[in-house]
């Protein structure tokens, strides 16, 4: 790993830490501050506050990198490098003091997403990845240990994780999202950044998203290849740019893919910049 990689990925470790800190201050609280974004999804001071802390670090030791960021206007970059952050990925379990949320710092390189950091504040855990250096899981103080997705190769003994059913039927997407749960053994509503990182840590198979921004999934496209697993659109590219997500083992990707490629696609493209 290059000493830039090296670098921001110990930066990225560090500053999730302090945000997690920070999102800690509010979780269970009273002073959340929730309001409704123009698309209707909650968003609260944690936030707000999380994305600023990090934000105001990378300005202080990466100055010449871009920043793409779910609450704050993007920043442009200069060097090839991009930070794309979402401070509370399951905002909703957050606000209703559920401990599946996650802060979430991806680094693209020249449009190659090659870091990954995925932190569960309220669990006290962080799986992680950086190009060609593996996906490492730390549990509390425990040391890191290297992490793979699993070889389950039959789909009918699949663990499967979703996120939010009540929004399959508003676009479009209900009969695709069954007709792969009726393929597997096990289908659970475990969802957001949680789901996918089961994927990437051998606890699950499946984890789909319907809908995913590219804050939502920037982070998890290195922390799954480096896993040995992929994490794609439903079309099956990598891309932060898809609007929709699955993290899938590599020996169940292809035929995970099939049930998914042919959806209705969605009303509308994310946008990119």
């Amino acid at each position: 790993m290059t000493t830039h990689l090296i670098d921001r990925l110990h930066f990225a470790l560090k500053v999730s830490q302090k945000a997690a800190d920070l999102i800690l201050t509010y979780y269970q609280g009273s002073q959340l501050g929730v309001e409704s974004k123009s698309d209707e999804s909650p968003v609260t001071v944690a936030d707000r506050g999380a994305e600023a802390l990090i934000r105001a670090e990378l300005q202080s030791h990466f100055p010449d990198d871009g920043i793409l960021g779910e609450e704050f206007p993007d920043v442009a970059g200069k060097n090839g490098f991009r930070w794309i952050l979402d401070p509370i990925d399951g905002t909703k379990p957050f606000i209703h003091g559920v401990p599946l949320f996650g802060t979430l710092i991806g680094v693209e390189l020249n449009g190659r997403m090659v870091i990954g950091v995925c932190r569960f504040p309220a669990l006290n855990e962080v799986v992680y990845a950086a190009e060609n250096e593996g996906t490492w899981w730390q549990i509390g103080e425990r040391s890191p240990v290297r992490t793979f997705v699993t070889a389950e190769s039959s789909l009918s003994r699949a663990r499967l994780m979703f996120t939010e059913p009540t929004s399959w039927v508003s676009i479009n997407r209900y009969d695709s999202m069954v007709n792969l749960i009726k393929n597997v053994r096990i289908a659970r509503g475990w969802g957001d950044c949680y789901g996918h990182a089961m994927v990437a840590t051998g606890r699950a198979e499946i984890a789909v998203d319907p809908q995913m921004s590219a804050w939502d999934i920037a982070a998890l496209i290195p922390i799954l290849r480096e896993a040995g697993g992929v994490c794609v659109d439903w079309q099956g590219i990598e891309t932060v740019y898809g609007g929709d997500g699955v993290s899938v083992n590599a020996a169940l990707a292809s035929e995970v893919v099939a049930f998914l490629k042919n959806a209705p696609r969605l009303p509308s493209a994310p946008k990119a910049s």
